[in-house]
Order: C-alpha cells, then structure tokens, then sequence
C-alpha cells in the first residue's frame, strides 16, 4: 500500500466535515478595494494621509487630519467577468450589480488650544468591504468524473493504524444513512443516487463509478465524460458598521481606533454535471447560506516630522465571529447498464441542513508613506502584511479552534502581501486627477498549489485557488463649492484563480484496486470593473 498523506478524516468531527474547512475559511477573510472614489482613485493608499472616511477601516488615525465636520455617500457600479478555460474549452460568464457602497459622517471637536491636542474627531460608517456576487458557467472534457471522486473517497474514507478502508455498503443503503452517517454526506448521496456502487465480490467497501465496465483482467474502468458543466452563482457582501475616534496633537502627530460591528452573507447555488452520452449523466446541486456577525478593533498613528511627510502605522486585529450555515444538496444519475433501476435520485435531510460556528479571521498589519508637494499633488504608499495563516475554524459556544483546521490553514497559506501606490494631482484649486495601481501576491501554499488531497465541506466538491492579482485606478475629483464636491473612480482588477472540481486524492492500493486520483483543473480570470461616485459635504 502505498499513500502519499496522511489522512484526517478520524480525527475530523462529523461536524466540522460538514460545515466549514480551510477553504472557508479563506472565502470570509480577504477584504476588497473598497472607500470613497477618491481613495480608490489613489489605490487605496491613504494610510499615511487620511482626511478620508475609509481610514476608518484601515488606520483611523486618518480622520484626526480633518478639520472639519463632513457627510459623504458612495455609489458603485459593478461588472465582474469570469473567463474560464477547461481541458482548452473555453467560457465565460459576467454579472452587474449598482448598489450604495458606504455612507459616512466624521465630527470635528476643536479644543481651541494651539498646541497639545487641537482636536478630538470622531466617525461614524457604513462600509461594504467584500463583494461576493459573480458567476462561472464552465464546460469542459475532464478526465476524471465526478463520480470517480465520490467513489474514490468513499472507498478511503477510514484510517486506521495505516490501514485504509471505506465505508461499508450496508451502512451507505440504511434508511438512517444521513443520520449515522453525519460527515460522510457526499458517499451517502453519491451513493443513494446511483454514482458509484461495489465492484468485487470480495470487497464490500471498495467502490466504482456507475460508467464504466471491466477490462479484460477483471478490473473496473471508469468512463471519461464526454461533456462536463459547472455553473456556480455565488452572491452577498461583508458589511463593516465602524465607530471611531481620533485625536490631533499639534498637527504633528494623529491618533485613532475604531470598534468594527461586520456582518457577513454569503449564498452559493452549484450544479455540476457529467455526461457520458447515450442519455447516461451524473448531476450534483448544492445550495448553502452562511450569515454571520462579529467584531474587531483597528488602532493606528501618522507622524507628519515635516510638512512635506506623513508616516503611518496601523494594525487592523482579527475578526472574531458567530456563523451559522444551512446547506442542501441533491442528486441524480441515469445508468443504461442498471437495467433494473436506471434512474436514481436522493437529497440531503432539509430538518438537519444547519451548523453553528465560531470564525476568527487574520490579523493585518498596514505600513504607509505619503509625500505632500505644496498644495499640488500627493504621493503615497501603502504596505499591508496579512496573516492568513492565523485563520482559526471551531466551536461556538466555547471559542475552542478546531486543531485539524488549524493545521490546515498553517500548512497551506502564508503571510499574504498587498502593495499599494497611489498619486493625486490638482489642476486647478477646484479640479483634481488620481490614478493608483494595487499588487496582491498569492498567499496559498502546500497542498493548494503543491497539490494533495484538500477537504471541502460537506457536499461541495469545487474551490478555488488564486494567484496573483493586479488593480489599476484612476479619478477625478471637484469642488463645485468650498463645502459641496463630487469624486468619480474607475477600477480594473484581474486576478488569475483555478477552479477545481474536486479535490486530488492521491492513494494508491493495489490490493483493493484503487488508483490516484488527479483532478483536471478549470483556469480562470476573474475581471472586475468598477465605477463610483462619491458625493460630500463639509461643514
């Protein structure tokens, strides 16, 4: 026997297999440009600058710069495209969605001292920080069917002392399969649909896909689809409600800390489909829900030694949060070789379909430069270093992280990197220009680009793994009055990610006739535009 992992899935409980793995956890962590117009104009680069309400969600020193009261609102408008290829078949799916991004207001207190604290300010926001709407509909000729993989992984879905074995027949055919069967969802639908079933009289717990037939030494080969599909809908944002307060001390040096309330919805609708021809398939649909609420702290300073000099610090801690999936999956296949029943069909219990949970985020540390020419142009640079192997999946009711999870996340990612660079110019003292670029490095690792068995939840099979990412913007800003102004952006963002259908499982056991199983992979581009305009008013 010969296995090139180790498995976990005795130590996973039955409800961490369900409801959430490291992929999950990684889909609520990283955080979209997201601000005013003018902020995105520059890239997002205002950490050592501030005078703009998105400080508030990333180093809120930057609303102790403002010397006055001020209310501003922002409307976006955007396109996200989804370029896929599969085995050289190419696709592509886009969607547009307009919707108000963020709403603000930030007080001005002046002590009236001109020295010492000048200022005291505080802030309030509404602030969308992550956009999960966008879509993939993919067609390829996959090697490997779906079928395989719910095989294969039923067949090895038991360690024990180095010694593999699957789940047995009789428990996979039990009426109370669900129910006894809590973390192995995908073998007992798979299996109740007619994916898979026994192949050797001898081994009750060794499994093969419904397409296939013996080759001439009695071994069972499975069928390549001729056509596979994937449509996947994802949708729902992560919403942040700060509450911040700075202070001024003789306009040298700016304090500030914000009390972030989030809330999260995520909704995923999927169907995968092969098809074998002669009327023969195998279709899978999820559906789950995710609503969350939690809190975080971000703290941070500039220094302005010279006028012509800000320095920023900010650390931005984890979310901490309370979630709660609901999920249902079902299935069906057509078989021509079960003259007996070749139409078969189940779906997971709706009277189960929930699960409750505690999420903590990573960490992010935020370190900018700005250089001020007069009262002409800006420059400025932010560096974020974020933690993500810091991501922790556990229990609810007693904050304990899960351990399995918490290998996982320390294995298969790293500490993520974002540059931004951002430039503001003013043409007259009523008419400004920005333009900013954003580089987002891959913080996967391991298994996720190595490649190796990954755990998905439940009965999702498909996730995806990015790499690096790329964002161009650019503004316009007018003062239309000394209190009245409009800012307008325009952002392009391409990101390379692969989408896989399932997850490798690279076993392999003669004496039970199993084979690796490698994936072929969907690559896909993900390109996002978007339009915003931001209106203020100071008083």
């Amino acid at each position: 026997m010969k296995r090139i992992y180790v498995a976990a899935l005795l130590s996973l409980s039955a409800a961490t297999l369900w409801a959430q793995q490291e992929m999950d956890a990684y889909r609520y962590s990283p955080m979209d440009l997201n601000g005013t117009a003018r902020s995105i104009g520059m890239g997002g680069a205002f950490g050592a600058l501030g005078g703009d309400m998105s400080a508030m969600s990333h180093n809120p020193a930057g609303i102790a710069v403002y010397r006055s009261s001020e209310l501003q609102t922002t409307l976006a408008l955007t396109r996200t495209d989804a370029d896929a290829t599969w085995t050289g078949v190419k696709d592509s799916k886009g969607l547009v969605r307009m919707r108000f991004d963020n709403f603000s207001y930030v007080g001005y207190v002046p002590t009236g001292y001109d020295s010492g604290i000048k200022a005291w300010n505080f802030g309030v926001a509404y602030n969308r920080v992550r956009d999960y709407n966008r879509a993939y509909h993919v067609t390829g000729r996959p090697t490997r069917s779906l079928a395989d993989y719910a095989a294969m992984r039923t067949s090895t879905a038991r360690e024990q002392n180095g010694r593999i074995f699957g789940l047995s027949e009789d428990k996979l055919a039990a009426n109370s399969a669900y129910n006894d069967l809590t973390g192995d969802w995908l073998s007992v639908l798979g299996y109740k649909a007619g994916f898979f079933g026994t192949r050797y009289k001898d081994l009750n717990d060794v499994y093969g896909s419904s397409f296939g037939a013996y080759n001439s030494s009695g071994i069972w080969t499975s069928n390549s689809p001729s056509q596979s599909t994937m449509e996947i809908n994802e949708s729902g944002q992560i919403v942040e409600y700060n509450f911040s307060g700075s202070m001024n001390i003789s306009d040298r040096v700016f304090l500030g800390a914000t009390v972030a309330v989030t809330d999260i919805t995520y909704h995923l609708n999927s169907a995968q489909r092969d098809d074998f021809g002669a009327n023969n398939y195998a279709a899978l649909q999820n559906a789950l829900e995710t609503d969350g609420s939690g809190y975080s702290i971000n703290l941070g300073a500039i220094i302005r030694p010279i006028d012509e000099l800000r320095l920023g610090v900010a650390y931005n801690s984890p979310k901490w949060y309370r979630m709660t999936d609901y999920y249902y999956a079902s299935a069906q296949s057509y078989s021509s070789a079960d003259a007996k029943k070749p139409l078969m069909s189940s779906s997971t219990p709706q009277d189960k379909g929930s699960f409750s949970y505690a999420f903590r985020s990573p960490d992010r540390w935020i370190f900018s430069l700005a250089g001020v020419v007069g009262q002409t142009a800006l420059l400025s640079l932010d560096y974020e270093l974020t933690d993500y192997r810091k991501m922790r999946l556990g229990n609810r009711d007693d904050d304990t992280y899960y351990s399995d999870i918490t290998q996982q996340a320390e294995r298969d990612f790293k500490v993520g990197q974002t540059l931004k660079l951002g430039a503001e110019y003013r043409v007259t003292p009523q008419f400004s220009v920005r333009a900013g670029y954003v580089w987002q490095a891959s913080p996967m690792q391991g298994r996720l680009t190595a490649g190796g068995e990954i755990f998905t939840s439940g009965t999702v099979t498909h996730y995806s793994t990015v790499g690096t990412a790329n964002t161009y913007t650019v503004g316009l800003g007018y003062r239309f009055t000394p209190n009245f102004y409009v800012d307008l952006a325009c952002l392009y963002r391409s990101a390379a990610e692969q989408l896989h259908p399932f997850s490798d499982l690279p076993i392999t056991d003669a004496s039970r006739h199993l084979s690796a199983l490698s994936a072929d992979v969907a690559s896909t581009q993900i390109k996002t535009t978007r339009t915003l305009l931001t209106f203020g008013y100071r008083f």
